[in-house]
């Protein structure tokens, strides 16, 4: 990913200008780019993930589905695997062309690149804007430090991060539930096998996208996944 390789600058917690700064970046509206929402959906693609990696590509669909009413969705596939590779594809606006490209790609034993997806994040958002963030995994391998600090880079760029987690991992857990707070968003949890809960939280993800927070409020009502993210958002 070029620059995104780089390692951004520390940032230490706390300290009353930076908090106010985090906190007003995270209320600022999700990007729309000509009507339609910008998603970039993440997944770890090592050998752990393949049920969910099936299992995401199954629901994928429901992304653009819930987003169609409100002008529409595009959407970014990123993944890591491997010991060192981390790659996007191009935007596409319907669940069909990203069932297409998910299908070409296989699992890989390796380690966790979340880093490394955060950082693309914050460029594509400052490049062309980029609504939501969707990251689906189990683990976590890395330096919280150095994610956190990518992490809070997003909310300089309005991304809100999604972080839904399958299982129990506490380092995932601790992670995972840390950049959502950072960056405004939601963490929620799913188990193996979980079909429908997974689809609901892709659903609500991409109505953020797509909507904004005006668009999850009025899916909150009718949808016990979007109540979910929102009520983490609102204490945000």
């Amino acid at each position: 990913m070029g620059e995104q390789d780089r390692a951004p600058p520390a940032r230490r917690e706390g300290g009353t200008a930076v908090d106010a700064f985090v906190e007003a970046a995270k209320r600022a509206p999700a990007p729309i780019s000509n009507g339609r929402g910008r998603l970039i959906f993440a997944l770890d693609a090592t050998m752990s993930r393949q049920p969910t990696w099936d299992m995401a590509q199954a629901l994928q669909g429901r992304m653009f589905e819930a987003a169609a009413r409100l002008g529409g969705l595009d959407v970014q596939l990123a993944y890591f695997r491997g010991l060192n590779e981390c790659r996007v594809t191009n935007f596409v606006s319907g669940g069909a062309g990203l069932a297409e490209l998910m299908s070409r790609i296989s699992v890989q034993g390796g380690a966790t690149q979340l880093r490394r997806v955060l950082a693309h994040a914050r460029d594509e958002a400052r490049r062309a804007g980029v609504g939501a963030l969707v990251f689906v995994g189990d683990a976590m391998e890395e330096r919280i430090d150095p994610l956190l600090a990518t992490a809070a880079e997003l909310t300089l760029v309005g991304v809100k991060a999604f972080m839904f987690q399958e299982g129990d991992d506490p380092a995932a857990r601790r992670a995972f539930k840390e950049i959502a707070r950072l960056t405004g968003g939601a963490y929620e949890t799913f188990n193996a096998g979980a079909a429908a809960r997974l689809e609901a939280l892709l659903g609500a993800a991409a109505v953020y996208a797509a909507g904004g927070r005006t668009a999850l409020v009025a899916q909150a009502d009718r949808d016990g996944a979007a109540r979910a993210l929102l009520e983490q958002m609102r204490e945000a």
